[in-house]
């Protein structure tokens, strides 16, 4: 925050101008992380930051501020598709998990039914012979 003796927020910084002690980006952009400012501005731009961050409850500042910087910087690694290209990746790598597990769980099956054919006959043989204690014998 502005004032004699106090160092500038980043974007006051960044953006050359002097810190005021009302300054709506001092809060959350430090002076020790310059970086976060510069990525967010480069993104979205100040001006627009600052509208975004003027129209918010202060208790929600904070959080949109972290929401402002995850996608700054999803932006500058993906820039068509940002946050949502990481979803969409993690979205397919549990799809893949997910039929890998069935896979996994169907080997097991057989592997069970096949080290226990003579029990899986007898309870056959027994709900063939009484298929009213059928529900007996799986409990």
């Amino acid at each position: 925050m502005g004032g004699p003796g106090s160092s500038p927020c980043a974007s006051c910084k960044l953006l050359r101008r002097r810190c005021a002690k009302d300054c709506i980006f001092a809060p959350y952009f430090p002076p020790d992380d310059p970086h976060k400012f510069a990525i967010v501005h480069k993104v979205f731009g100040a001006s627009n930051v600052s509208k975004m961050l003027q129209e918010l409850p202060v208790h929600q500042r904070a959080d949109a501020v972290n929401s402002l910087v995850f996608e700054a910087n999803a932006r500058v690694r993906d820039p068509v598709y940002g946050c949502v290209g990481a979803i969409s990746y993690l979205q397919n790598q549990v799809s893949q998990l997910q039929m890998q597990l069935a896979v996994a769980q169907a080997e097991i099956l057989c592997i069970q039914m096949q080290q226990e054919p003579n029990l899986h006959m007898m309870q056959m043989q027994m709900q063939m012979q009484d298929p009213l204690k059928q529900e007996s014998l799986w409990t």
